[in-house]
């Protein structure tokens, strides 16, 4: 029986192709780890310098960005006697110490700061992950950073549409016993943490519709342990929100629970039926 001219199938070319493919979809040069290094310190110093100028433009216009950021307190007028500015009582928002009213103004002022370098800051962290990614992952990564950005304003947006309500039930539970002076940093402090909750449980959808890419939960789980997930929610949304006001963890446990819903949806549109459970 002649077996010379018989061979035996030789997969490794295919494989090797494959990884040559991959390996030509990649943007640069390799780099050393000193490299890598050096770049990520660039990457982080230009976006220290665009948190610097934010910051710098927000503290010229702190005015009109405190008047803003006070804006539910004048609502609050009619029963706690507030003035046209958020005045309480006659007072404004105190300050207790000399330095707190400047300190203030710097908290504001970085926060604020941030929010306008985060572009910079989002394409300075893309720039220096982008070049170690295959082209198929940028493809895959791309609209997570961006729908996590779109997320993340939706939920601050929400989060200060509703601020009205947890600041309206906290001074008003105590206005007839006590005289309410807010102090400026206890203010802003709460707002922050407000709207910073509203912004991270905003990425509930992009959360679980990227494990559900990964095949680590789908819609039939999602469904089946959709009872467990609203209890879980609605106590974490106990512990999310700042201060032991009324409103501010049901806001939060009814958003929370409307974008778990939607995610469900989202998983269904967005991920391939093998991996939705579908």
């Amino acid at each position: 029986m002649a077996t010379g001219n018989l061979q035996r199938p030789d997969l490794m070319p295919d494989l090797d192709e494959t990884f040559r493919l991959e390996e030509e979809e990649e943007d640069g040069a390799s780099m050393t780890l000193v490299e890598h290094l050096e770049e990520l310190r660039w990457r982080i110093f230009k976006s220290l310098i665009a948190v610097v100028v934010g910051a710098v433009v927000a503290f010229i216009f702190r005015e009109p960005i405190l008047r803003f950021l006070t804006l539910p307190l004048p609502r609050l007028s009619d029963s706690l006697r507030l003035g046209p500015h958020g005045e309480l009582a006659g007072k404004g928002l105190i300050t207790i110490g000399l330095a707190e009213g400047f300190t203030v103004f710097l908290k504001v002022s970085i926060a604020v700061g941030i929010l306008l370098a985060m572009p910079v800051i989002l394409y300075q962290a893309w720039a220096f992950i982008a070049p170690g990614l295959y082209r198929h992952e940028k493809r895959a990564a791309l609209p997570f950073l961006i729908m996590g950005s779109i997320l993340f304003v939706a939920g601050i947006a929400l989060g200060f549409v509703v601020l009205q309500y947890p600041v309206q039930w906290l001074i008003a539970f105590s206005a007839g016993d006590f005289v309410e002076l807010v102090s400026a940093d206890s203010y802003f402090t709460f707002v922050a943490f407000f709207l910073l909750a509203f912004g991270i449980v905003f990425e509930i959808p992009l959360v679980l519709t990227f494990l559900a890419k990964l095949g680590v939960v789908n819609v039939e789980t999602l469904k089946r342990r959709r009872a467990a997930a609203h209890v879980g929610l609605w106590i974490a949304s106990t512990f999310l929100t700042p201060g032991a006001d009324f409103y501010s963890p049901i806001i939060l446990g009814v958003t929370m629970s409307c974008l778990y819903e939607l995610t469900i949806l989202l998983i269904r549109f967005m991920v391939r039926p093998s991996q939705a459970g579908t």
